[in-house]
């Protein structure tokens, strides 16, 4: 710890992190969709911004219903889902608790997220014959709360898995 600053040196947040990632995209350091890298207080950070997470997220959920096709249980495709993001080598949470805070009052656990990656981008997974205007505003209401700028709603029980991805966006340029 550097006693001048009274905080760890090499250690930042993930907000820090995304800060220099859209700072580098603005002057054309990193492009939107690449993995950029970058030194921090001595220590060096890779990350991923939030489309290249969508591409990939997008491409799992392809690959689980060409494989799995339709009809499980929404927790099997959370399991198999987040297992295919760990091994393509991002950071996943599972069913993380968000707050609600409404003034003064503060609801620890407002809702569970189904899975959270890398700290970007929220996915809403459903298991239904079709996708309804109340799941759509679910998934912007989560993204509202988390203060993230990319979330899925991904319905693995469509037909053609196509027809079960929306995109929802927060404040993300496109």
């Amino acid at each position: 710890m550097d006693p001048k600053k009274g905080k760890d040196q090499g250690k930042f947040s993930r907000s820090d992190a995304a800060t220099r990632r859209d700072r580098l995209q603005k002057k054309g350091e990193a492009k939107p969709g690449k993995i950029v890298a970058w030194r921090h207080g001595g220590a060096e950070f890779w990350g991923v911004d939030e489309n290249t997470i969508g591409t990939r997220v997008i491409e799992s959920a392809f690959t689980i219903h060409r494989e799995l096709g339709s009809g499980l249980l929404e927790s099997v495709y959370e399991r198999v889902l987040a297992e295919l993001l760990i091994e393509s080598g991002l950071k996943v949470q599972r069913q993380v608790p968000v707050p609600i805070r409404f003034r003064h009052l503060v609801f620890d656990e407002g809702f569970r997220a189904d899975l959270i990656v890398e700290d970007l981008v929220v996915l809403e997974l459903k298991s239904v014959e079709a996708i309804s205007a109340v799941h759509r505003k679910q998934i912007q209401t989560y993204l509202r709360l988390t203060n993230l700028r990319l979330g899925y709603l991904l319905n693995f029980g469509a037909a053609l898995m196509k027809d079960g991805i929306v995109r929802a966006v927060n404040g993300l340029p496109e």
